[in-house]
């Protein structure tokens, strides 16, 4: 609770500054209020929600104060402050650490909009690249500040271009975790023509043998990528089925080379033996992991290896191809998905949440979060799940997803409490990232 002697000195300010933010930023829900002067960089704001989830843990006395572009204090408010203090009240609201989107592809867009083939082979990176600007703008405004970008998908580098713009303020959007061009073996993955004459652009940077891989991978480093990503496994197998298309050795070398720059390796993988061959090469995530077996579940958490499950891409997948949700008897897909979620959560598999959205629309990424929920996690550690648990995997932790002092002010808040009903998650009221206020 705000003492006496607080609410007397801030009276006034409270008017002037909800009159300012929200009567203003309701005809315009895209404004940005930036802080650019050293004025601002020394400014104290702070936020009065009905409750604060910090990351782990619910608070119902709590208010954050805001200095610059950090968390300078949050917790039960017990100090004077000075009258020049800006005030907000989030009546009603839960005050949390920005969303952070563990799965996704700002370069694509909905495939029911354009096969993904199609947007590889026929749309210019130009208009790829302004599609990812869009992309940008509807995830952060849908309360997600930080996104693990997992691949251009034809689109080279730029990625590090969309990142820069975003960094410079050119463009709204999240931070980025960026991995530019996965890592395929050669003739694995796609866009394949049936005439073997023809080399198609390809989706991901095709390599084959030791050499190549330590060349690619330092030359995506060398490019900017902040994590590697590699294809355990993919539809590579004599009858296209999936199949691992790299040996444990070769993986190795990758996450050698990459963590010796503190990056991680990434692992796309759905067969049991793609998934132990990753986690053995030492990645530090499992992306998609739908053929999990209990034994690979147990080394995952064994050798403290996350899963990211991309529930929502599947959900999409099965709704583009004819299944009507809600009406129809759930696809044999999304059955057998189930029973692998539950089965991880049984096994104590951390878990992160991470949709691989752009399959489906940008700014719905609330979708893998509910789907989290409904396919048995509690929506509290779903909550974890999108903020500190994201940012602990991801090595990230010293700087997002927790409210606590020193953090940078990437916060949101959400109408109502969502960690009773997690489709509050989608009320977004109100976004700072990086102490700037949208």
């Amino acid at each position: 609770m705000l003492s006496p002697l607080l609410k007397t000195s801030i009276t006034g300010l409270i008017k002037t500054s909800l009159v300012v933010l929200f009567g203003t930023a309701s005809l315009c829900p895209f404004l940005v209020l930036a802080q650019n002067s050293q004025a601002d960089k020394e400014a104290l704001t702070l936020l009065v929600p009905d409750r604060v989830f910090d990351g782990q843990t619910m608070h119902n006395d709590w208010v954050v104060l805001v200095k610059g572009n950090k968390i300078a204090m949050a917790g039960p408010q017990r100090m004077k402050l000075p009258e020049s203090t800006k005030v907000i009240e989030l009546k009603g609201m839960t005050l949390m650490p920005g969303l952070i989107e563990g799965h996704s592809h700002l370069f694509l867009h909905p495939y029911n909009e354009v096969s993904w083939d199609d947007q590889v082979l026929k749309e210019t990176r130009t208009e790829r690249t302004l599609r990812a600007g869009t992309h940008a703008k509807a995830t952060l405004m849908a309360g997600f500040t930080t996104v693990r970008d997992l691949g251009t998908e034809g689109a080279s580098y730029d990625d590090f271009g969309l990142k820069r713009s975003i960094e410079k303020g050119v463009i709204p959007g999240p931070r980025m975790i960026i991995a530019s061009r996965a890592l395929v073996a050669k003739g694995a993955y796609g866009p394949k023509s049936q005439n073997p004459d023809l080399d198609l652009p390809q989706g991901a940077a095709e390599v084959s043998g030791l050499e190549q891989i330590s060349q690619e991978v330092r030359t995506q480093i060398s490019k900017g990528a902040d994590v590697i990503k590699v294809y355990a496994d993919y539809r590579a197998g004599r009858d296209g089925e999936a199949a691992p298309i790299f040996s444990k050795e070769e993986m190795a070398l990758m996450a050698q080379i990459a963590n010796s720059g503190r990056r991680q390796l990434v692992a796309h993988a759905s067969t049991p033996e793609g998934m132990m061959r990753a986690i053995e090469a030492g990645a530090s995530t499992i992306e998609h992991g739908d053929g999990a077996t209990e034994a690979v579940l147990k080394r995952m958490k064994e050798k403290g290896v996350a899963l990211c499950p991309t529930l929502a891409a599947g959900d999409a997948i099965e709704q583009y191809r004819g299944w009507k949700k809600g009406v129809n008897p759930e696809p044999a897909r999304i059955l057998a998905k189930r029973a692998t979620f539950s089965l991880a959560l049984r096994t104590g598999v951390t878990m992160c949440m991470g949709g691989d959205v752009g399959v489906y629309a940008h700014g719905d990424n609330a979708r893998e979060m509910e789907l989290m929920v409904d396919y048995g996690m509690a929506p509290v550690d779903v909550l974890r799940a999108a903020t500190s648990v994201n940012a602990k995997v991801f090595d990230y932790a010293d700087r997002i997803g927790s409210v606590q002092t020193g953090m940078l002010a990437d916060l949101i808040a959400v109408e109502g409490d969502p960690s009773k009903d997690i489709r509050l998650i989608r009320r977004v009221k109100w976004i700072m990232k990086d102490g700037v206020l949208y």
